[in-house]
């Protein structure tokens, strides 16, 4: 999820946790520690795209990293500050790094929770940044903040907000549900043979939602919202895997196409290979379109060694896709 989530998530259990003793101090220690999974971001500056992209949300989203670096926080902490319960530090450390995880579990990317066995967890039953589930919960927070530490409505304000949010994920599991029930229903209508299919929901709501459907030679995007009057379509692309030639056996490649979970497409722009993460679709809601959110330039060194630049991305491409989905939220 984006920063500020995990901040309010990471503030609300701490004041859960430990609010009652320290007042606000809980929800900042919380806020601060519910950030500090995400710093694996900066492995980026120091290897390359495929090793950072197999780092981020490894080994600090794990339950190991957890266990491991709570009491050593609640250690130092105590050095400083007058409430010297380590083991009630420790446990504010623990659950705020823990539950940053589980939350972005239930994102497409998702996370390795069970570090160092090689398992990401993907639920992919709410978009990275969802105002549906962010604004309630931080409205709760800002009104159990603004409580004195002892109070009953400071706790009331807070578990109301962990539960509304907490239900709401619940919420996009059920319409997750729904969602790939229409989607296969419009397979078997349109008689389309498939081996497997992802569905997610698209920016910034839980109403429209999509399907990366997997054939024999291309995958198939579609879409469908819960105010829908018409048919879903669906838009292929091809896989063209066979474009990498022998380049798809060397290991960093095969590393590339692991993280994809074998969701991607190769193409062809004026002689310049492509690798797209298929996972998290177009910049674009056209049936034709081939700039991925996540797109690749394949490269290849002297010694045969491809390495990978993300392309760029537009951000009036990104502007026009929100547009667009909202509009298509709203019903085709």
């Amino acid at each position: 999820m984006d920063s500020l989530t995990q901040i309010i998530l990471g503030a609300a259990v701490g004041e859960a946790v430990l609010g009652k003793k320290i007042g606000n101090k809980a929800m900042l220690y919380g806020a601060i520690a519910g950030t500090i999974p995400d710093l694996d971001v900066f492995s980026s500056f120091f290897t390359d795209t495929v090793t950072a992209l197999e780092t981020h949300r490894g080994f600090t989203h794990s339950i190991f990293f957890s266990v491991l670096f709570a009491p050593i926080l609640a250690f130092i902490i105590t050095r400083f500050e007058a409430y010297k319960n380590i083991k009630d530090w420790s446990w504010l450390f623990f659950w705020t790094f823990v539950t940053h995880p589980i939350l972005d579990a239930q994102t497409t990317w998702g996370t390795q929770l069970f570090w160092p066995l090689d398992l990401r967890l993907a639920f992919k039953n709410i978009f990275v940044i969802d105002p549906l589930y962010t604004l309630p919960f931080l409205v709760f927070l800002i009104l159990a903040m603004r409580q004195k530490k002892g109070a009953k409505k400071r706790r009331f304000y807070n578990n109301l907000g962990l539960g509304i949010s907490s239900a709401y994920l619940i919420l996009t599991l059920i319409l997750k549900g729904f969602s790939y029930q229409k989607f296969t229903t419009a397979l078997k209508l349109k008689n389309i043979d498939y081996r497997s299919m992802h569905t997610k929901p698209t920016p910034l709501n839980s109403i429209l939602w999509s399907a990366n459907v997997d054939t024999e030679n291309a995958y198939l995007i579609g879409f469908t919202s819960f105010l829908d009057s018409q048919p879903i379509v669906f838009s292929s692309h091809p896989k063209n895997h066979e474009l990498l030639g022998d380049l798809v056996h060397h290991p960093k490649m095969q590393r590339m196409i692991a993280i994809s979970k074998g969701w991607y497409t190769i193409n062809k722009e004026e002689d310049q290979l492509y690798f797209n993460d298929l996972r998290f679709g177009t910049m674009s809601s056209s049936a034709d379109a081939t700039n991925f959110v996540f797109k690749y330039k394949i490269e290849v060194t002297p010694n045969g060694t491809p390495f990978f630049i993300e392309v760029p991305k537009d951000k009036l491409e990104g502007i026009q896709l929100l547009s667009d989905l909202w509009i298509r939220i709203k019903g085709n």
